[in-house]
């Protein structure tokens, strides 16, 4: 083979993995601008897209849950949205951390509110398998600067005021993209004090919880109803209920279905979630829940203008 061919060769092979490296960084984006998007596309209309949710972003080998390495891989394979952990640290830095102590996802020890954030910038984020990763812990600021026009945020509630999770997004503008998990009506009605624009993932797990948020108006426009772990008789009534007031019911298989270890049985509890009547399916393994429940979504739905390729 001569030099030309061998120069040609070589500049065609450059060329072919430039595009897969392209190909592979391209992501799946929600894009939303305001908060009225963010209303509409979590609202039930009886033909959505099932949603995904990433538990924590995420459990994929090589990538740590609550870091932007791992919404990224997830975002590449499909589009989704976040739970995630904020958390202080001793000197008030809001940053992400599912467990109040470092030891299972970091290679540091000990509780988080015993650092502060400089002592952690050289801690390194492990895997759901323990081994150690290049990526550390991230600022949940960071984060939302990180999502805007990618994705959305649902800040779950640990040690962090609500008042202070309530400044960060008005600081940030971020009431497009940041929902916010409420345990309470009276957690809800916080926050719309402060924002009326502000959108919830509200703990609404049978009847009595739904009259609660219900006799305290709370607009169901404004939420999505995380009903439980999972596919049970007892959901009908509550899809019938939530869904009739606007809002889409969400079941989570963090704790229940993502525990099976056959990936078939995996795949048919995914199914069966969408079966059941859910809009939206939470999972640890947010590319597999996609992949399972992908032949079976409907078609032509309007939710699908806020879906692109970034």
């Amino acid at each position: 083979m001569n030099k030309r061919w061998i120069f040609t060769l070589t500049g065609l092979l450059t060329l072919i993995l430039s595009d897969t490296i392209k190909a592979q960084e391209k992501l799946h984006v929600l894009k939303l601008k305001t908060a009225t998007d963010m209303h509409a596309f979590f609202s039930f209309t009886g033909n959505d897209v099932m949603l995904i949710a990433g538990h924590r972003g995420g459990m994929v080998k090589g990538f740590p849950e609550n870091s932007i390495a791992t919404f990224e891989n997830t975002l590449r394979h499909t589009p989704a949205f976040f739970e995630i952990d904020p958390r202080l640290t001793k000197d008030s830095v809001i940053v992400l951390m599912h467990d109040a102590t470092l030891d299972r996802t970091t290679t540091a020890t000990g509780k988080l509110s015993d650092y502060t954030y400089e002592q952690l910038k050289d801690v390194r984020l492990k895997d759901a398998e323990g081994n150690v990763t290049d990526y550390k812990i991230p600022k949940l600021s960071e984060v939302i600067q990180w999502a805007r026009g990618k994705t959305i945020l649902n800040l779950d509630h640990k040690d962090v005021p609500i008042a202070m999770t309530a400044e960060l997004i008005k600081k940030h503008k971020a009431e497009a993209y940041v929902m916010l998990t409420v345990h309470s009506p009276e957690e809800a009605r916080f926050y719309l004090t402060g924002n009326k624009e502000s959108m919830f993932s509200a703990f609404i797990r049978n009847k009595t919880e739904f009259d609660a948020y219900k006799n305290a108006g709370i607009p169901f426009r404004q939420l999505i109803a995380y009903i439980g772990p999972r596919v049970k008789s007892e959901n009908k009534e509550l899809y019938a209920l939530i869904n009739r007031e606007g809002a889409m019911c969400m079941i989570s298989a963090a704790s229940t279905y993502d525990k099976l270890t056959n990936e078939a049985e995996r795949r048919a509890a995914y199914q069966s979630i969408l079966q059941d009547g859910a809009s939206i399916l939470e999972s640890d393994y947010p590319i597999e829940a996609a992949n399972a429940i992908k032949g079976l979504l409907k078609k032509g739905s309007v939710k699908m203008k806020w879906f692109g390729v970034k």
